[in-house]
């Protein structure tokens, strides 16, 4: 599941921006949930992620595997509104809609391109704590070639389900890389939501 995301993409940044694609901050009542809900969503979540890696599909099969995990277990909307940045508080809820469903599908297809980077690599849950007002979730990354790397996941139930709203790749902030981005695309437009979606539809 991102800020170096816009060119030369490096697979651990990959990995967690491809998951993740990162999400709105939110902060949650206190002890609404448990270290417990918040590790099973992302066990759940790192298992689809190894059975589509190891799958065998082509990278063509796995953009509308990718895109429904994504729906799944992230926080969609959330994630949206915090890509799009301050023009989520101006846009019409058209707007909204169009460019959240428009970036699910252009997270998918722009990370699931460099899936078969991945082919026989796996991710592994270590462990839970809770911060502030979240959970974060701690996991391993093992890919082919390389050393492992620590995966955390940002965890709240603020939608009303368990839902994981930011990822942090080594220290990296896909959240923050995913807003830099969008803004950028979005200032290449002239502020021009429907165009910025109109593009992410065709990218």
């Amino acid at each position: 599941m991102s800020g170096t995301f816009v060119s030369g993409l490096s697979r651990r940044h990959f990995l967690g921006t491809g998951l993740a694609a990162a999400a709105a901050l939110g902060a949650m009542p206190a002890f609404a949930l448990s270290d417990a809900e918040a590790r099973a969503l992302i066990d759940k979540a790192v298992a689809d992620i190894n059975a589509i890696i190891n799958s065998g599909r082509s990278e063509a099969q796995m953009y509308p595997a990718f895109e429904k995990l994504f729906a799944t277990y992230a926080d969609v909307p959330q994630i949206a509104r915090s890509a799009l940045g301050p023009a989520a508080k101006t846009a019409s809820k058209a707007q909204l809609q169009s460019f959240t469903t428009a970036y699910q599908g252009y997270v998918s297809r722009k990370y699931g391109r460099r899936f078969r980077e991945f082919i026989g690599g796996r991710i592994e849950v270590t462990g839970a704590r809770p911060v502030k007002s979240y959970f974060e979730v701690i996991s391993t990354a093992y890919l082919k070639g390389e050393s492992p790397f620590e995966v955390r996941w940002h965890v709240s139930n603020k939608s009303g389900k368990n839902l994981f709203f930011n990822i942090i790749i080594e220290g990296v902030n896909m959240l923050a890389s995913e807003r830099t981005e969008i803004g950028a695309m979005l200032d290449k437009r002239k502020g021009d939501v429907d165009a910025l979606v109109q593009d992410l539809q065709r990218a």
